[in-house]
């Protein structure tokens, strides 16, 4: 990635100075994971902390009868690992897809949050953000039907701009939203039928959000 690519990325996600940008984009590292691809693994000490550019990873852990829990997933712009300082990780990271992370040592993290005013509100208002996308999440699965989880998360992804590029994986999305697979298919397939949504290789576009989001339930 471009210097100034790197520059651009940190002012959007921390929405800080060109001084500070250049601070953080100094210290990171540009990481490429193939899909499927293990991030870092349960227990591991992690002296990171990853941010997503592009793609999403999957915190991951398995439950007492075996089977897989999604705990939490990050798209792009978002923060994974340890911090304020090194600690053992509680989950796996998977990527879902191919997954372009940006790497910084947790330590560095915090010293540029102490010694930057800029970086330190942009950190706190990433992390404020994100736990309020974590705790939609499980509002929505204590009160919404599987079908309405998934529209809900359409929603979500697609942004002011009504658009996901490229389409969701089908299998990352059921997960995410704690369904399976076929469900997950059929609501998309429902909303195609109707118009609500149009769906191509490149691009899953929502026409209708209005129509969407009274749907949810």
């Amino acid at each position: 990635m471009l210097d100034a690519e790197r520059l651009a990325v940190m002012q959007s996600v921390f929405s800080c100075s060109d001084d500070a940008a250049a601070a953080l984009g100094a210290a990171v590292r540009e990481l490429s994971v193939p899909a499927k691809g293990v991030v870092a693994r349960q227990g591991d000490l992690a002296h990171h902390c990853w941010l997503v550019v592009d793609g999403v990873a999957q915190a991951q852990i398995n439950g007492p009868d075996g089977q897989l829990i999604l705990l939490a997933s990050y798209g792009p712009g978002e923060l994974f690992g340890s911090y304020p300082g090194p600690a053992a990780l509680r989950t796996d990271f998977v990527a879902m897809g191919a997954l372009t992370l940006f790497s910084i040592k947790t330590t560095v993290l915090a010293d540029l949050a102490r010694s930057n005013a800029d970086v330190g509100h942009g950190l706190s208002v990433l992390l404020a953000r994100q736990l309020d996308t974590l705790l939609d999440r499980m509002a929505a699965r204590t009160t919404l039907s599987a079908t309405g989880r998934v529209y809900a998360e359409l929603l979500r992804l697609a942004g002011d701009s009504n658009r996901i590029e490229p389409p969701p994986v089908l299998s990352a999305l059921a997960l995410t939203v704690h369904t399976t697979r076929e469900t997950a298919s059929r609501a998309i397939a429902n909303l195609v039928r109707r118009g609500i949504v149009r769906r191509t290789d490149a691009v899953l576009e929502i026409t209708a959000p209005r129509l969407l989001a009274e749907l949810i339930a």
